[in-house]
């Protein structure tokens, strides 16, 4: 910027020069970066609030849907149109489905599992939307889109889980063998439900 070797005078006016030629690109720099200071401050006290709210209504769901409160429906709506970037709201997504299914609305419950599954980050909720769905579909009857949907599913820490479907739609089938690998399956790997995959299998078991 400034030669070392120049006298004070000299040093000045190169100074008054330098501060000619780029005065005004520092000063614009100084305030972009005093902005983006008070930008971020601005965008992170923003977020902040945002998941503040979110939180809030996300608490006064589940309080209605633990009291089987008919605002539970638009709560649960509104939370998911405010907040659709968030884990609130595919939390929302699937407590309202499974209002919607508790008052005979299986078309509504199973929109809501879909839209967890489309716009869902969370493999783990996504896979929880899946089960949900899977289930509906088999209490409906609908065989084929029950082992369509499971099929797509990925191998995780809801393995035994799938595995507990996997059965259920093979006994629907009538694959009575199928049926009880699949339980035996599910055991393995530590179904939700161990007592009751345990009395589908012992119950194949006898019967053979």
């Amino acid at each position: 910027m400034v030669d070392v070797n120049l006298s004070e005078e000299e040093q000045v006016e190169a100074l008054k020069k330098w501060w000619k030629e780029n005065g005004k690109s520092v000063a614009a720099g100084i305030i972009i970066g005093l902005g983006g200071v008070f930008g971020w401050q601005y965008w992170t006290q923003h977020q902040q609030d945002i998941a503040e709210q979110a939180s809030m209504q996300f608490e006064q769901l589940t309080q209605s849907v633990a009291a089987n409160s008919p605002a539970a429906v638009n709560q649960a709506e509104s939370l998911v149109a405010s907040h659709q970037g968030s884990s609130y709201a595919v939390f929302a997504a699937l407590n309202l489905a499974k209002v919607k299914y508790q008052q005979g609305d299986i078309n509504g419950a199973k929109a809501q599992l879909q839209w967890v599954l489309d716009n869902g980050d969370d493999p783990s909720l996504q896979q929880v939307a899946r089960l949900r769905q899977t289930r509906i579909l088999l209490n409906e009857g609908q065989i084929d889109e029950a082992a369509a949907l499971i099929d797509k599913a990925p191998l995780d820490n809801f393995r035994g889980d799938l595995a507990e479907l996997k059965g259920d739609i093979a006994l629907k089938r009538g694959d009575k063998s199928a049926a009880r690998q699949a339980y035996g399956e599910a055991l393995e790997y530590k179904v939700s439900n161990n007592a009751l995959v345990q009395m589908k299998f012992d119950d194949l078991a006898a019967a053979e």
